[in-house]
């Protein structure tokens, strides 16, 4: 199971800097990184709500799953 997390691609069809953001949900640019790359291994609701609420977008804009494929 794989959870993509695509923070970047809604900052770059809003035309949002990560830095922008960061301030605006009250996060670090470094922990929002680590989201970004998919390094993180939990989301806040809280901060999702916040993304979410900034990006004026749906939590399935930001979150997908990717089934893993096993050879």
């Amino acid at each position: 199971m794989a959870i993509i997390i695509n923070v970047d691609v809604m900052l770059a069809k809003r035309k949002i800097r990560s830095k922008a953001l960061a301030e605006a949900i009250g996060i670090t640019e470094q922990n929002l990184s680590i989201l970004k790359t998919g390094k993180a291994k939990a989301i806040r609701l809280e901060t999702l709500n916040a993304i979410c609420h900034y990006l004026q977008c749906q939590p399935g804009d930001i979150l997908e799953f990717q089934e893993e494929v096993s050879v």
